[in-house]
């Protein structure tokens, strides 16, 4: 392991074709990034970790330039990507703050309340002041994405609707009534969203211009390997979905100790990510009911921007990557539920953090990944096998 990066090292931007096979990365950590929890040891009451506080959320402006995390301090806070450094501390004591997303600008946010109310703030960075409220959910907020080609954000609640929404009218603008609580995700055209639906284990994919009518497909999230372990076997409960960027393949996160790739064009089940301790238990020696819950998964596993790799995070704190770069083709054939996906394994296991990797993202525009829980981390790749010459043309790059 490399030593930790200085405040004044820039990323590189990223390459046309990430190697994390061969790259040893180095760390920058913010130990402070979260408050801790007063000597009464409350929090918010609808929070479902009962240990040290955690951040929770985090997200990356369009460019890479900036980002900002979202904890159960009901704090967000700023930094910058190319120096390093924490820019700016805000706070949302009264309403709390979870899912923070960049809009297309990197001086504000929309993001989800966790106390008070269930509305969703359209927040102003640069003078800490609220643009806009959406009202509409009766319940939490559980699922919230930004369009990636306008200013339309989705939601998805508790309360079982799925809500679309326009940052320039505080009027929703289209509801799905669904039969439980629901997880929302843009494919990278912004064209076409899926809804993902625990009850029934079910994807739905709509056309963003019909979505008033029935989804175009409906995907079925089994996987015959469970019935292995227990029968019956124990059901997948997602916790997050993201497009490839390629817009070829679907990822699902769940608490369990497993994630799951599917084909976005027909439905397939191509591949099982494992290797990772799951965070449904919240901690590490507890046990799991029968039934399963969300625990505090959420945000810890992703796609790299080239769709050739998935980084996650674990109960353990460790930080996985598995390269998906030679997944099952399978075209023009009916989707069969008892075929076994490809099992993969993690490539490369990174020690992370002291507590749960509750949020792991790679930048979309620099050569930088930023996985957080009771701390924040900044992992960079180790470039002291490069030329002079290599970091010169980098550096031109960057500033280019």
């Amino acid at each position: 392991m490399a030593a930790a990066p200085g405040p004044s090292t820039i990323p590189n931007p990223l390459p046309s074709v990430l190697n994390l096979t061969n790259t040893t990365m180095a760390t920058k950590i913010f130990k402070n990034a979260v408050e801790p929890a007063p000597q009464s040891g409350s929090i918010s009451p609808r929070s479902p970790n009962a240990g040290p506080r955690h951040i929770t959320g985090i997200s990356f402006d369009d460019r890479g330039d900036v980002l900002v995390t979202a904890a159960e301090d009901e704090t967000f806070n700023l930094y910058s990507c190319k120096t390093g450094k924490h820019q700016r501390m805000l706070q949302s004591k009264k309403y709390g703050v979870d899912l923070p997303r960049f809009t297309h600008k990197n001086t504000a946010i929309v993001y989800a309340s966790t106390k008070e109310d269930d509305t969703i703030r359209y927040h102003s960075l640069h003078d800490n002041k609220y643009l806009q409220y959406f009202k509409g959910h009766k319940e939490r907020v559980v699922s919230l994405e930004v369009s990636p080609i306008d200013d339309g954000f989705m939601s998805g609640s508790v309360d079982r609707t799925v809500r679309l929404w326009d940052l320039r009218s505080p009027a929703c603008r289209g509801v799905l009534h669904l039969p439980s609580s629901p997880l929302v995700a843009y494919d990278s055209s912004g064209v076409v969203f899926a809804v993902a639906i625990n009850t029934f284990s079910r994807i739905l994919l709509y056309d963003m211009n019909n979505y008033d009518k029935e989804p175009f497909l409906t995907m079925i999230l089994e996987d015959p390997t469970l019935a292995q372990i227990t029968f019956p076997p124990r059901q997948i409960y997602m916790t997050s979905l993201a497009f490839s960027s390629n817009g070829k393949y679907i990822l699902v996160g769940t608490s369990g100790d497993a994630h799951y790739i599917l084909d976005a064009f027909e439905g397939h089940l191509l591949a099982k990510l494992e290797g990772f301790v799951g965070l449904e238990r919240g901690r590490l020696g507890a046990h799991l009911g029968v039934n399963p819950v969300k625990g505090i998964s959420g945000e810890e596993v992703s796609w790299t921007p080239d769709s050739k790799y998935v980084v996650g995070g674990s109960l353990d704190g460790k930080i996985y990557m598995w390269d998906v770069q030679t997944l099952p083709v399978i075209a023009n054939e009916q989707v069969d539920l008892t075929r076994p996906p490809l099992r993969i394994q993690p490539t490369i296991t990174l020690e992370g953090h002291p507590g749960p990797a509750r949020c792991v993202r790679f930048n979309p525009r620099l050569a930088m990944m930023v996985t957080a829980g009771a701390e924040l981390a900044f992992w960079l790749p180790d470039q002291s096998g490069d030329s002079e010459e290599v970091k010169e043309l980098l550096k031109r790059k960057t500033f280019g």
